[in-house]
């Protein structure tokens, strides 16, 4: 069995608070997130899927830091860095916004939560969202404290989630509704728990807001859902890319614009509030996209992990595109992909190339998400 010592890159390399306990329940491998350790690998990650679709995962995911925005303009400060209309954003919720740069290029798409009047977190995608928002802010001539706070998020995701909730917080933890939060706590663990997750799945979030206090609250959840087939997971690339969900630097980077990423229903270029990148996405939006992400199946023998390089796809001896994500899915029994393509080769039903490590493979634009596309796991109770 691993120790912590086992894993190393350096005293620049954060752990989370949950580093220890996860080391303790199997994590065997490692890999880098915000400038911190993130679990990769409990084992088989087709075991990984199901446990999580059958049962339950409990993920650490304090990589996904949070962007604290408080001061008497955090509202209006907050709005100026989304294109997504939050006018209606009331205290208790959360949405999924993208933050643009002014180019229109997305810089980070992560779930905002809105604790109060003029208080909100970025909860952050992979990338240095801190340094841009306390950038733009110098400038901004608004009020506004911008900072990271001690909190780290675990994800509680699959369909026996809720049951390990209730058995933790409460008969109340029900009425949470999705994209939702509360402020709560845990034998006196200080926590913001959302009906949020990175799995297309029912999930929670739960962030906490005391880090000395990591392991105690990984083995209280841990304890509660055992009776219920918990187990110690990661987030699971099989299920994200069957439910279309999305991964930044991946799937889409800060030479990508919303359009190109069928986002531009979570943005509005016209309302009155100004925001970074407004004018350059409204010159998108009349021009026009030169290329569009799509899904792909790729017909070959199932792949034996996901690509770790973008596969270039062919059409006619010409590069149209690349593969961004690919797995082999053991629900679908079909190999599924993200690629980002010349908007002439995304119809669907068009037949492609893809030029893989094994050789020129064929495959089919397809419809994405791949599974469940209404999003009624997730949504649903």
């Amino acid at each position: 069995m691993a120790n912590a010592d086992d894993f190393g890159f350096g005293t620049q390399i954060r752990k989370s608070p949950y580093f220890d306990a996860t080391v303790r329940w199997g994590a065997k491998a490692f890999s880098v997130y915000n400038h911190m350790y993130i679990p990769r690998d409990f084992g088989d990650p087709e075991q990984n899927f199901w446990n999580l679709v059958n049962d339950a995962i409990l993920c650490d995911v304090a990589v996904e830091r949070q962007v604290e925005i408080t001061g008497p303009d955090a509202a209006k400060f907050m709005q100026m860095l989304t294109p997504r209309d939050l006018s209606s954003l009331a205290v208790g919720q959360c949405k999924y916004i993208l933050i643009t740069n002014a180019e229109g290029g997305i810089l980070n798409d992560p779930v905002l939560l809105r604790l109060a009047e003029n208080h909100f977190w970025i909860s952050l995608a992979d990338s240095d969202i801190l340094f841009w928002a306390q950038g733009v802010a110098v400038n901004s001539g608004l009020d506004v404290h911008i900072y990271e706070p001690d909190v780290s998020p675990l994800q509680l995701q699959g369909p026996k989630s809720g049951e390990i909730m209730k058995a933790l917080f409460g008969q109340d933890i029900m009425d949470l509704r999705y994209y939702w939060l509360r402020e709560t706590e845990l034998d006196g663990i200080p926590l913001v728990v959302s009906r949020t997750g990175w799995s297309s799945e029912l999930g929670y979030e739960i962030y906490l807001q005391d880090g000395s206090r990591g392991s105690e609250l990984w083995e209280k959840i841990m304890k509660a859902g055992e009776p219920l087939g918990l187990k110690p997971g990661h987030t699971s690339s099989i299920r994200r890319i069957e439910g279309g969900m999305l991964s930044y630097h991946a799937d889409m980077d800060i030479d990508t614009n919303p359009f190109e990423i069928g986002m531009d229903r979570l943005i509005n270029v016209d309302m009155d509030a100004e925001f970074i990148g407004k004018a350059a996405l409204q010159r998108i939006r009349e021009k026009g996209i030169a290329r569009k992400q799509v899904g792909l199946l790729i017909d070959c023998g199932p792949l034996k992990a996901p690509n770790t390089t973008f596969w270039e796809i062919i059409q006619n001896d010409k590069v149209v595109g690349k593969v961004t994500s690919a797995v082999y899915s053991p629900r679908l029994k079909k190999n599924i992909a993200l690629a980002m393509i010349s908007i002439e080769c995304a119809e669907t039903g068009t037949n492609l190339n893809i030029e893989m490590p094994s050789g020129i493979v064929p495959a089919c634009v397809v419809d994405k998400p791949f599974y469940d596309p209404k999003k009624s796991i997730a949504i649903s109770n």
